[in-house]
This record gives structure tokens, C-alpha cells and sequence, in this order.
């Protein structure tokens, strides 16, 4: 199988997860839902639960401080990844825990009667479900952004919508179905315009292109370790410093204080204030290294290898005339589709008989579907080890799929 074209080496080696258990290919095709993870970040994690192991912020001896200094090392990395200070990211359990922090206290603490969320058609569950939370306890309305004609979030009609009584602007980076990528510094200035805060979800955009938070504009970024090819159960948060400092405690235990009386507790500062507890010492470890690896490897270089692929995909899918294919031309990495009179779940089940592995369902972006007018879609996500064979193992398992069908 032919790798992807990387200066010098051959990142599929770098994957043990790309094989089945008898050694053949697996055509991995689900990227968008979770990446595949490269050795060094599974050595690295290996590492700090074993050798390196101990406890942080809390031991006088040797190995907890040196596991301190790996755990604080690991969130100057993430923080520089996106171009933001260290002081300004928290390390939460995944994007999903990120959102609901900001809902919770930034946004228990700002919004009131009468105040406005705006959301876009397109929104993953994890950016619709915590703000109705919000809404409900506060007493505030949302708004949804409609689609354009290739199913972007159609930002004439955001800024149309907008107005004083709306506080935070919540839109994904890159649609987790559609691929489509956000104008986002124009987002930032029409939600400032108007006094709001914009909320970004980047669980799909830092895993395909360079991401910049100064650049963007943004006030909150949002993205989880385990779509960036790192371990599951830990996430980011980004947010402006100025914002952060005045966000208040949300879980209350260890680590988040700085006195605790039975009469009083005073909490602590910055991203120590939110991460209450024993943190995700290791998969904050193996996280910066995912991070470590996808910049060595080169993001530039991957997102162009990845839209390459999706430009012969796309290609491919509509010339079928049975086949609808989603999203704009140039969707960041994913392409979603469905097939007349085939169930997506039907097309997921006879590939994997073909060792190929797509995502088939709703993809936590119920909305979206109602939209679209579809109970699903099929979705084909690529990542930097993805290859051409990939998509041609993909295009027969279709033929073979719709000759089941009848339809060939």
C-alpha cells in the first residue's frame, strides 16, 4: 500500500492500529471520530505510567516533581500548538467537558433573562446541548444559523441575526459531518461587534490544518486529544486570559484551591481554579506528544494530502447518479453521503466485511440531519496515514454493496 507522501518517512509505519489481527490492511476510514495513534505517542504514555509515574503538584520528592514539570511542559506545548499562553489553557476530559465549563460558569455568570445564544444548523450535540441547558436555567433564547447552498454556516444570515441581547456566538471550526470550514475571523468580528463572546469547537479542525487562536480572533477554543491522535479522556480549553481570570470555579476539591476553611475557601488562579483533583497526568503527557508528532510530521503538508483525497472521493461519489454527496468541494478532511434506497448503517456493515471502516449514523448532529432531510449519512473521514487505496478498497466496496442491493 502506498503511503502518504511525508518528507523522510513513512507515517503509516508509525500506526500499529492499520493492520487487523491477520495482518491486513484496515482501511480506516473514521478518522473524524477518533485517529488512529502513532507509537511515540503510545510510547510516551507508556513511559509516564510506568518508569516515570507519580503523583503532581503535591510530592516533595524527585519523581513527583519531575512528573510535574512533564505535566506543566505538556500544557505549554498544547498551548503553543494553537498559538496561545499556557495560562490560558485548561485541561478538561474532552471537548464536550470544555463547552459545558464555558456554559457553566462563564455563561452562568454573564447571561440572564432576555439574553441570546446564536448556534448554526450544523452543530455537533456537544455545542447545542449544554447552551439549551443554559438557556433553560437562565432564562435566555437561542437562535440557529441556517446553511448556505453547499451547507457552510451561511455567515450573511449570522450577521444578519445578530444583536445586542446576544452574549456568546457558538460555532464549530469544521463541521464534524460536512467538513465545511468556518470563516472564523469574521465570525469573531461580527460576534464582537455586537458585544458577544465566540465560542469555537476545533475537535476537527487542529487535527487537519495550523490553527491559530490569536489570529482567529476567538475568545474560547474547545478541542479534545483523542481526534488530535492522542489517548481519549482529555481535552482543551482555550480562553483569553482576561476571560479565564474572571470565570469562576466550577468543581470543587483538591488542586483548584488556595485556602480552605470550614468558614471560607478561596479558590486558585488561572487554569488550576477549573482542574479540581488528580488531573489526566499521562494523557496529558501522551497528549502533547500527539501534538509533538502531528507538528513534526507537518500540518501544512497533511492537509494538503488529506484534500487531495477528498477531491477524488468527491469525484468518484458524484458521478453515481444514485449517490448525494454533502458538504462544499473542499471540505477539511471529511466527505458524507448517502445512497438511494441503501441505509448508511447497511453500507457500514458490508464494508467492514472488506476490512473498511467508515462512521454511519447522525453523528451526534441530529439537527444537521433533520436539515438535510435524511435519518443519516455515510461519512468517510481521512487522516495523515490515509492513502489512495483507501478510497479505491471504499469505491468497490460501494460497487459490491449496491450489486447486493440490485443496483448494479
Amino acid at each position: 500500500m502506498n503511503a502518504p507522501t511525508f518528507p523522510d518517512r513513512d507515517v503509516r509505519a508509525d500506526f500499529p492500529g492499520l493492520v487487523t489481527k491477520d495482518g491486513d490492511p484496515w482501511h480506516y476510514l473514521d478518522t473524524a471520530a477518533t485517529a488512529q495513534k502513532p507509537r511515540q505517542v503510545i510510547e510516551a504514555m507508556t513511559r509516564a505510567l510506568g518508569e516515570d509515574y507519580a503523583t503532581v503538584h503535591r510530592g516533595v520528592y524527585s519523581r513527583s516533581a519531575d512528573m510535574t514539570l512533564a505535566y506543566e511542559s505538556a500544557r505549554r506545548r498544547i498551548a503553543t500548538f494553537i498559538g496561545g499562553r499556557e495560562d490560558e489553557i485548561v485541561f478538561t476530559r474532552g471537548a464536550t467537558e470544555a463547552i459545558n465549563l464555558v456554559a457553566k460558569t462563564w455563561g452562568r455568570a454573564n447571561l440572564k433573562a432576555g439574553d441570546r445564544i446564536l448556534l448554526s444548523q450544523l452543530e455537533h450535540h456537544s455545542n447545542i446541548v449544554p447552551w439549551q441547558m443554559l438557556a433553560e436555567e437562565v432564562g435566555a433564547s437561542i437562535d440557529v444559523v441556517p446553511l448556505t447552498d453547499d451547507h457552510q454556516i451561511d455567515l450573511d444570515a449570522a450577521e444578519a441575526m445578530l444583536t445586542q441581547q446576544h452574549r456568546i456566538v457558538a460555532f464549530a471550526h469544521v463541521s464534524n459531518v460536512l467538513g465545511g470550514v468556518l470563516n472564523a475571523s469574521r465570525a469573531a468580528a461580527m460576534a464582537h461587534k455586537v458585544g458577544a463572546k465566540l465560542l469555537l469547537d476545533g475537535c476537527q479542525a487542529v487535527p487537519h490544518m495550523p490553527v491559530d487562536v490569536a489570529a482567529l480572533g476567538c475568545d474560547f477554543y474547545v478541542f479534545s486529544a483523542h481526534k488530535l491522535y492522542g489517548p481519549t479522556g482529555i481535552g482543551a480549553l482555550w480562553a483569553r486570559s482576561e476571560i479565564l481570570l474572571d470565570m469562576p470555579a466550577w468543581e470543587g476539591g483538591g488542586a483548584m484551591i488556595d485556602r480552605v476553611t470550614f468558614e471560607k475557601t478561596t479558590y486558585g488562579h488561572g487554569p488550576q481554579r477549573f482542574e479540581a483533583g488528580t488531573p489526566a497526568i499521562t494523557e496529558a503527557i501522551a497528549f502533547a506528544a500527539a501534538a509533538d508528532y502531528v507538528r513534526e510530521v507537518g500540518l501544512v503538508t497533511m492537509h494538503e494530502a488529506e484534500s487531495n483525497l477528498v477531491v477524488r472521493l468527491r469525484r468518484e461519489l458524484t458521478a453515481m447518479n444514485d449517490v448525494t454527496v454533502y458538504g462544499p468541494a473542499d471540505s477539511a478532511g471529511i466527505v458524507s453521503f448517502t445512497i438511494d434506497d441503501i441505509h448508511p448503517h447497511d453500507l457500514g456493515t458490508i464494508l467492514d466485511e472488506a476490512n473498511i471502516a467508515i462512521r454511519a449514523g447522525h453523528h451526534c448532529a441530529q439537527p444537521l440531519m433533520d436539515y438535510l432531510g435524511v435519518p443519516a449519512t455515510a461519512r468517510a473521514s481521512f487522516g495523515l496515514y490515509s492513502t489512495d487505496e483507501d478510497i479505491t478498497a471504499l469505491l468497490e466496496g460501494i460497487a459490491r454493496t449496491r450489486r447486493i442491493f440490485g443496483k448494479g
